[in-house]
Formats: structure tokens, sequence, C-alpha cells
């Protein structure tokens, strides 16, 4: 993934708020990455009504 990209949130790993939940399969644009608490990296995502979060490279799907 690259900053930039247009992602898919294809599914969430953890409990997460209902604003959160709302994001599952909402396409968004890669804005930063984060480090996570060790077990990888996370991806922040920007989406259309501006709202950004973080997520795990593996809930989020690149769109083309």
């Amino acid at each position: 993934m690259e900053i930039g990209q247009k992602v898919k949130v294809c599914r969430l790993r953890d409990r997460v708020s209902g604003d959160i939940v709302g994001k599952l399969g909402k396409i968004g644009t890669v804005k930063d990455f984060k480090m996570t608490d060790g077990s990888g990296v996370g991806v922040i995502v920007q989406f259309d009504d501006n709202s950004a979060t973080w997520f795990f490279e593996d809930e989020l799907q690149v769109v083309n």
C-alpha cells in the first residue's frame, strides 16, 4: 500500500466503536502509516466525510 491509494475496509480485527464499524465496506484514501504495538504497521485512512482512522493492513483491500 502507498500513500494516495484508494482502499476498501474489508474486515475488522477487533471490537471497535460503532463509528468505525460504519466504515466497513467503505472506500477511503491512504494518508499515512503508524507503528502499532509491535504487531505491524497501521494504515491511516481518510474517508469522503473527512473522518480518518487507522486500520491494520490485513483489514484493507486496495481498490483499482
